[in-house]
């Protein structure tokens, strides 16, 4: 029941908001002796491209067709860098691709159909099109198998909509399949389109989610099959696996490429911070939910230097601290310092990473029946922003130069115009007090970072901004509402207000020095300008 009136939490909010900021003094008190930074803006640095928000993933390719999904996505854009969007199932028959319908009317020897099309666009297209509608460009992952072409037409994954995860019952089938949608994009985008999107084969081919057996060869033989379709239409198509879970197959897959000769632009994989070392490494070691995706991805950046394509690019085209729901950990502003610390790790290691996903408009357990059951979504149902969301929409603020690359809990950058730009985290475990959440003590711990400036006006001024427990953390409203499964309408305005990227403090150096405190789970971000 919602206790709290809505004039009374407002109020309540931004008392909070005023006491935070007053707590964040140019000296802040701790127990915690301080992290000396030391920077110096003349110092050459080294070029740090937004790896971690050009792609994000989404649901299924059909959600695209649904309003709340493309205002998440307008919200995205308007935060963020991003430039592809990955999804599921664009062959499901959902999508009506090669739903069965038209194929009855296909002669499959002769390849005609007296006038009629084996397939149908239409729904593919208005897929395309809200996502160039917003300036973004399409990560095409193909799947699953349509039942008109599978072995087993009752041979279904788990996932809410069932898709087929048989292998095709004639590979010629799937081959024209592959061969007319990619000449269809081309005449209905232009080839200097279609030529800047990516082509990534099936999801996941080591798990539940491809029904061929073996495994791994008969994916190879998908995967052969569908690259060369491809490249038949146009070698300006840009194809890649194996997509991976668990950034499993690197080292075989490409060995299998170069033995057979068939084309490969991007090696994709999978990894998520709470897989285990045994899945991931074959070992049973204890791996930190903080250090176990970077480490997946060296792992598999070495592989592919030490591979016949030792320049491949290297695609993360998933990854999020957890693959379960877990409401502590990707709803709460532990993601902040998740996400700041992952980029800090994996910075010149792989091209880009597609954190999974941007929005809960998601339907691989059901249609949601709640905001903030854990989902893998930066934008919770609504259209209500998480703290994760705001994590993202700082860190697109850094700039495009990275300094003193050793600092652990820092990102230093150098924006093009010469500001400095810090994002500045308290890392620690999720809390794991289940999904309600609890504002922090008064006496929890934070990390308080002593920054002296050199090479830049001594009195510089800047801005600071704040996701954690206290700024831009929707939470703390939900929590004073007591967490109503069914938000009315006012409700819902509130959270979405309450969501919002809290605005940012004036900040000053003082003789070229500043403190920052940052509590546990925290991210700041400062703007120093030289102007």
């Amino acid at each position: 029941m919602n206790r709290t009136p809505i004039p009374a939490l407002f109020v309540a909010l931004a008392c909070a908001w005023c006491t935070s900021v007053r707590a964040a003094s140019p000296r802040p008190a701790s127990g915690a002796a301080p992290e000396v930074l030391r920077i110096d803006a003349r110092a050459s640095g080294q070029p740090f491209p937004h790896f971690w928000e050009h792609m994000f993933g989404s649901g299924r390719a059909v959600l695209a067709l649904r309003a709340n999904y493309q205002r998440d996505l307008a919200m995205m854009k308007a935060a963020t860098g991003i430039r592809y969007v990955r999804f599921h199932g664009l062959l499901d028959d959902h999508v009506g691709l090669a739903d069965g319908h038209s194929a009855l009317f296909y002669d499959r020897h002769s390849g005609k159909s007296g006038g009629r099309t084996p397939y149908n666009f239409s729904y593919v297209d208005q897929i395309m099109d809200a996502l160039l509608a917003h300036g973004v460009r399409p990560y095409v992952e193909l799947d699953f198998m349509p039942t008109a072409l599978a072995s087993n037409p009752k041979m279904v994954q788990s996932f809410w909509y069932h898709p087929n995860v048989s292998p095709p019952r004639s590979y010629a089938e799937w081959d024209r399949m592959i061969e007319a949608l990619a000449r269809h994009f081309i005449a209905h985008y232009g080839i200097s389109q279609v030529s800047k999107w990516y082509f990534e084969v099936w999801n996941e081919p080591n798990l539940g989610f491809w029904g061929g057996v073996p495994k791994q060869s008969t994916y190879f033989t998908l995967y052969d099959h569908t690259a060369r379709a491809l490249k038949s239409v146009s070698s300006r198509l840009r194809v890649g696996g194996p997509a991976t879970a668990q950034a499993a197959w690197v080292s075989a897959f490409l060995r299998h490429v170069a033995k057979v000769h068939a084309p490969i632009d991007f090696v994709s994989t999978h990894v998520y911070g709470n897989d285990t070392a045994e899945h991931v490494f074959g070992r049973p070691e204890h791996v930190t939910r903080r250090t176990m995706v970077c480490r997946a991805v060296r792992k598999v950046h070495d592989e592919i230097a030490h591979s016949p394509y030792p320049h491949l690019p290297l695609i993360l085209s998933e990854f999020n601290a957890s693959y379960s729901n877990e409401p502590d950990v990707t709803d709460t502003p532990y993601m902040g310092p998740w996400i700041a610390s992952t980029i800090r790790q994996c910075d010149g290691l792989l091209q880009a990473m597609s954190y999974w996903t941007f929005s809960d408009v998601f339907e691989e357990g059901g249609v949601i029946r709640k905001p903030f059951y854990g989902g893998f979504g930066l934008i919770a149902e609504d259209d209500i922003p998480k703290a994760s969301f705001n994590a993202f929409a700082l860190l697109h603020k850094l700039g495009h130069e990275r300094l003193d690359p050793s600092v652990r809990s820092a990102l230093i950058t150098r924006t093009r115009s010469g500001s400095l730009v810090l994002a500045l985290w308290d890392y620690a475990p999720p809390d794991g007090r289940g999904p309600h959440y609890t504002p922090p003590p008064p006496h929890r711990s934070r990390r308080v970072f002593d920054i002296t400036v050199e090479g830049f006006p001594a009195n510089a001024r800047g801005l600071l901004w704040r996701v954690d427990d206290r700024h831009s953390n929707v939470l703390r409203a939900f929590d004073a509402m007591g967490r109503p499964s069914w938000p009315t309408p006012q409700q819902i305005a509130v959270l979405r207000a309450a969501g919002r990227l809290a605005p940012p403090r004036p900040v000053q150096l003082v003789s070229g020095r500043i403190e920052v405190a940052v509590p546990q789970h925290g991210l700041a971000l400062l703007q120093l300008d030289r102007r």
